[in-house]
């Protein structure tokens, strides 16, 4: 397969250091340069990974097409490329819906769409695809677990989700400082929040038949320090807030799609 990126952020760059990891198939690899710096970069390091003159020669010269750019942009830059009826296109645009991803890349017309999350470099992340099967499940199961989606509607609830990763860094940050404020060195503070949270989120995965909030009740005891934390939080609003951000996001994710 000849694989090509229009747009060179920083998913881009994590998708191509995952496919090249130790042990992965190495594809040949095309590069637009519209973010030059990354893209020299990642042909330095790779010898299947070229940086082509422009986005119109990624194309020229790729059966399957990542669209990695910046809503803001999408338009703009897809709408002066020609596709060809034979490529496969992956959309990583987030908010643009599959029509509207068809109506910028036509006559081509197998459309995915995908969230690959910056683990993928080190090939732990969820992937969402919608729709289902194809080249792009087998492409996205070299980086991670890939989550099939039947419904896209179910695929943009998923992408109103990846909203939330800057807010648990924030947290676990706001945590460890505190904990530093108490006199313990913020190294310290800090690997000891990413081990603690790194184990919750395993335990999350080896016991999938509880939910979320069975876990919580049972990390809760009742009169104990969790407990307390976890009812302060709720009285405060805490979680009423969360689902109204996340019902912003997730708005304005559908006035993008239209």
């Amino acid at each position: 397969m000849i694989l090509g990126f229009i747009g060179t952020g920083a998913i881009a760059a994590a998708i191509v250091s995952g496919l090249n990891s130790e042990g992965r198939a190495r594809l040949t690899i095309r590069l637009s340069p519209r973010n030059a710096g990354v893209a020299a970069g990642l042909a330095s390091r790779f010898d299947n990974v070229s940086v082509c003159a422009s986005s119109q020669e990624v194309l020229d010269g790729s059966e399957t097409v990542i669209l990695a750019v910046r809503p803001q942009v999408a338009e703009e830059v897809l709408s002066g490329l020609r596709f060809s009826s034979d490529q496969i296109v992956i959309s990583l645009v987030a908010g643009f819906s599959a029509r509207r991803i068809a109506d910028l890349v036509a006559p081509a017309g197998k459309i995915w769409r995908a969230i690959p999350l910056p683990s993928v470099a080190q090939r732990r992340s969820p992937i969402a695809l919608y729709p289902p099967l194809g080249p792009p499940a087998e492409l996205f199961a070299l980086l991670g677990q890939v989550f099939e989606i039947e419904k896209e509607d179910h695929l943009n609830a998923l992408n109103t989700a990846t909203s939330t990763m800057a807010a648990y860094f924030a947290f676990v940050g706001h945590i460890a400082s505190w904990v530093a404020r108490k006199g313990i060195p913020e190294q310290q503070c800090r690997e000891y929040m990413a081990r603690m949270f790194a184990g919750l989120a395993d335990a999350g995965l080896e016991v999938s038949e509880r939910s979320f909030e069975d876990l919580a009740r049972a990390h809760a005891t009742p009169g104990g320090l969790n407990e307390q934390v976890l009812r302060d939080l709720t009285d405060h609003g805490v979680f009423d807030t969360l689902t109204e951000a996340l019902d912003s996001v997730h708005r304005r994710a559908a006035d993008v799609s239209a």
